[in-house]
């Protein structure tokens, strides 16, 4: 028993170690290009347009990669990407020595690119994690996976502005190459990742893709939870996009400073990834996810209303500070519950429709927030945002199976429990 609690433990931590060294570099290279592309056109429209570009594969794409991931290596499906989002680095970098500077046009393709790589690793990482730890244990792997991905936010953004003002673009670009080179050797040599029966019969994706809503879709309170986090991405995605122009153009910072915000946002969500990690074996998950809407929709709502000078900015740090440590509630205990009410064979379908389906509004409201920020103000967009952040909260509130879901799901599992221990 104990060789086998060691070897799960050993094997995660390798995992976990392999997406934070692979994300770190990745990380870094995305806000170097985002800030590049601030710091060049200072315009909302060019980056609401990259960040639909980022999130476009995510909602196109996602339903029909669920079935394939289901079926396909994991490994792989965790190896390529990197290696095809190195590929478009080098591309990037070898650009930008030929030519002196990155063609827009460019820029836009690579992270189209590494976008397309992203929706088949996320999907893949919430599938085989709960192949990869023991179920009682699945809560706390997430958390600890969203104090992974924490980290990688907090140290990026400090690492990326240091070495965006020291570092020629065309070489910090390359970073992405050295992450892709460590995280597919880890993952190779190191990591064991258990693959299910390949499922026979040929492969249907839109029938599959079909199993996957229909899934869902019966399944009510999980559905209705689906709805409103896509409500909540419609309102939130256009400030959240917006954060490098809100310090350096509303508040009249630097790179330095647009570096510190996603820093102070990030060590928020890693020290709430931590008390979910440590302590996050609640009977009734669903209520710290509702208190999310709330401990995140105030404090950004109330950022919008700060004056637009140094003062007000350094009270957008504290703000988003509390955000930040409230951020990591929906998303992680939310794919913990998921992961809880489907089979591991089916994960893959469901997790991509349901990806699609949350990310399926960022792209309609950034559509609108570039030239909405360019008219009204980009301050404004945070009101927005954490007025509509607040009403998710509410509804989820007064929806009984939202409110419900998870104190039902535990009492279904339990019984299940019971039925097999009986048999």
């Amino acid at each position: 028993m104990d060789n086998n609690l060691s070897h799960w433990q050993k094997n995660t931590f390798l995992f976990l170690t392999s997406q934070f060294l692979t994300g770190i570099t990745s990380m870094i290279v995305q806000y170097a290009i985002i800030w590049y592309l601030t710091k060049a056109t200072g315009s909302a429209t060019v980056l609401s347009f990259a960040t639909i570009l980022g999130m476009l594969p995510m909602v196109l794409l996602s339903p029909f990669v669920g079935p394939l991931v289901d079926r396909w290596n994991k490994k792989a499906l965790l190896i390529v990407p990197d290696l095809v989002a190195a590929l478009f680095a080098i591309i990037l970098s070898i650009s930008g020595t030929i030519f002196h500077e990155f063609p827009l046009w460019l820029i836009f393709v690579s992270l189209l690119m590494r976008s397309i790589a992203q929706t088949f690793q996320m999907p893949t990482i919430q599938a085989i994690i709960p192949t990869m730890v023991p179920e009682k244990q699945l809560t706390k792997t997430n958390g600890q996976l969203g104090m992974v991905q924490s980290a990688n936010m907090i140290i990026a953004p400090a690492v990326g502005a240091f070495l965006f003002s020291i570092i020629p673009m065309k070489a910090l670009i390359l970073l992405d190459v050295l992450g892709a080179a460590i995280g597919t050797i880890m993952i190779w040599l190191w990591v064991t990742i258990p693959e299910h029966k390949i499922i026979d019969g040929a492969l249907h994706v839109l029938h599959n893709t079909k199993l996957g809503v229909q899934q869902l879709v019966n399944n009510k309170g999980l559905w209705y939870i689906t709805i409103i986090g896509a409500v909540f991405t419609l309102l939130f995605m256009p400030a959240a996009s917006m954060y490098p122009l809100m310090t350096m153009s509303y508040f009249h910072g630097t790179v330095g400073q647009a570096g510190l915000i996603e820093v102070i946002y990030s060590g928020g969500m890693l020290a709430g990834g931590a008390i979910i990690g440590i302590w996050g074996d609640w009977k009734d998950r669903m209520k710290p996810v509702i208190i999310a809407f709330f401990a995140v929709g105030i404090p950004i709502g109330i950022s919008g209303l700060l004056p637009g000078n140094q003062t007000g900015f350094w009270y957008f740090v504290v703000l988003n500070a509390i955000a930040g440590f409230a951020t990591p509630y929906f998303n992680t205990l939310l794919m913990a519950m998921i992961q809880q009410s489907y089979p591991p064979h089916q994960l893959g379908r469901v997790l991509g429709v349901l990806n699609s389906l949350l990310s399926l509004t960022g792209p309609l409201g950034l559509v609108f927030a570039g030239p909405l920020a360019d008219a009204i103000g980009v301050e404004q967009l945070f009101v927005i945002a954490g007025i509509g952040t607040v009403l998710c909260g509410i509804v989820a509130i007064f929806m009984p199976l939202v409110r419900g879901y998870d104190v039902q799901l535990q009492a279904r599992r339990k019984t299940l429990e019971e039925t097999i221990k009986d048999d």
